[in-house]
């Protein structure tokens, strides 16, 4: 059988792909992963045939300010969208058409590889790292009236916008076609259906096959005392003060704690470090995880994810979000508490409560439980065949959704890329995607508006 991937220049979208590409691979099967030379080293080293996008990214040429409005403006957001999968158009569908690939697989976020599926008429399945999203799961997430508002006005400059896209043979009606899964979509969903918020809400199209986590690099020890563990993840996490607080709060306290702060970071600029904490630019954080008491996190869905995996609470310091959204899950199952400010004595309170008190621990370790009963990688690689091998399926018996409905799935899933622009070639930033997005989370806001615009285009 032969498999393409498509993926975003994430990581934390990149990982628990691998797992899956290697027991594809050990089951006999070809896989081409289309990604950017970020990931070339990781997704070689899974057997797979590493196809490099960069040359076809037209979002390479963006200056910084360009870079700035992402996030800001959702329309351009949805041109840059348009541009780079025209750009990869001629070149990904010409490669289809000689790869002949029984199925196509593309990140959530990967909108080309979905498009080109469907345009094509190649089987698709979606690879979603982060929560499965529908009008009732989209609810955990926040977002501003204001900037869900701004959004709405946006819609028709977006949706004129994909004209180019219908003028290649792509089947796409409006924003909706690109950044939705329906309850027909099969999708694979790295996490259980424990922690997925509205998990019953899913169709049987949807596997949820839990976490599928790398291993640690090298074993680190077990310490005496508590390991408290700090990181913002690996996109967003320039943020010297934070770190500085973070140190000044734990200074004193009888714990070991280990601080990643980023490669963009200047550790010297941090001053004296505490004699209980070790910084660094990057650390193994699987092996840091698998001995640490308390994670204080970003609340990315990678890292909450690794540090559940293992049992451990989280201090709830999200930046984004999506990342929003899996705090509250988190703080609702019982596995973590929110650190209500960036000050030392906030932080040094946050991390007694998670340490000292074993309600938390014992939430974390049930969801772990829960991720240990998904079937993995076994799992997901089944789920891809299975779409492989019996393409039409009959649509889940699921009532369809309403335009209000439908907007409110565009406001639950519209951005969950913003933020992951790359950065980084020899100390100069570069951007290696900007993707669609704006405005994670839905609320009766956004339904009330678009009932009211309803209600008056019925009565006109």
């Amino acid at each position: 059988m032969k498999i393409a991937f498509f993926c975003i220049p994430a990581h934390g979208h990149t990982n628990p792909t691998l797992g899956v590409v290697r027991e594809l691979i050990a089951r006999g099967h070809e896989v081409w992963y289309y990604s950017y030379e970020l990931m070339r080293a990781k997704i070689e080293s899974t057997g797979a045939h590493f196809v490099p996008c960069d040359a076809y990214d037209p979002q390479m040429t963006l200056s910084e300010e360009d870079g700035a409005r992402i996030g800001k403006d959702l329309a351009f957001s949805t041109r840059l969208i348009v541009e780079l999968t025209l750009a990869l158009d001629d070149a990904i569908v010409a490669d289809m058409k000689r790869l002949q690939p029984d199925v196509i697989v593309a990140d959530s976020m990967a909108f080309w590889g979905k498009l080109i599926a469907g345009k094509l008429g190649v089987p698709f399945v979606s690879s979603t790292t982060t929560f499965a999203f529908n009008k009732e799961s989209a609810r955990v997430m926040q977002q501003s009236p204001k900037s869900l508002f701004s959004m709405l006005l946006s819609l028709p400059k977006i949706n004129k916008s994909l004209r180019p896209l219908r003028e290649k043979g792509y089947a796409v009606k409006s924003v909706l076609d690109i950044i939705q899964n329906d309850n027909d979509t099969d999708t694979v969903v790295y996490t259980s259906p424990e922690f997925q918020p509205c998990a019953e809400s899913f169709s049987d199209h949807y596997a949820f096959v839990g976490p599928i986590l790398r291993g640690a690099e090298q074993p680190l020890e077990t310490s005496e005392q508590p390991t408290v563990y700090i990181s913002l993840g690996t996109v967003d996490n320039r943020h010297p003060d934070f770190y500085r607080s973070c140190l000044a709060a734990l200074a004193d306290r009888p714990c070991r704690v280990i601080l990643s702060a980023g490669e963009s970071t200047d550790i010297a600029a941090l001053g004296q470090i505490p004699a209980n904490c070790t910084v660094a630019p990057r650390v193994d954080q699987m092996a840091v995880l698998s001995v640490c008491d308390a994670f204080l996190t970003h609340c990315g869905m990678n890292s909450a994810s690794e540090a559940l995996f293992y049992g451990v609470p989280l201090i709830l310091f999200p930046q984004t979000p999506e990342q929003h959204g899996v705090a509250n899950r988190a703080a609702e199952l019982g596995a973590g508490v929110f650190l209500e400010s960036g000050d030392s004595a906030a932080i040094r309170a946050a991390v007694d409560t998670v340490l000292h008190d074993g309600a938390y621990r014992a939430a974390a370790q049930r969801i772990a439980e829960s991720f240990r009963r998904c079937g993995g990688a076994k799992a997901a690689a089944d789920k891809i065949e299975s779409v492989a091998n019996d393409p039409v399926r009959p649509p889940a018996h699921h009532p369809v959704m309403t335009a209000v409905q439908l907007a409110q799935a565009v406001v639950g899933t519209i951005a969950l890329a913003l933020l992951i622009a790359a950065v980084f070639t020899h100390g100069s930033a570069r951007l290696t995607l900007l993707l669609l997005g704006a405005a994670l989370g839905t609320g009766s806001n956004v339904l009330k508006l678009l009932d009211v615009r309803k209600r008056k285009r019925k009565n006109a």
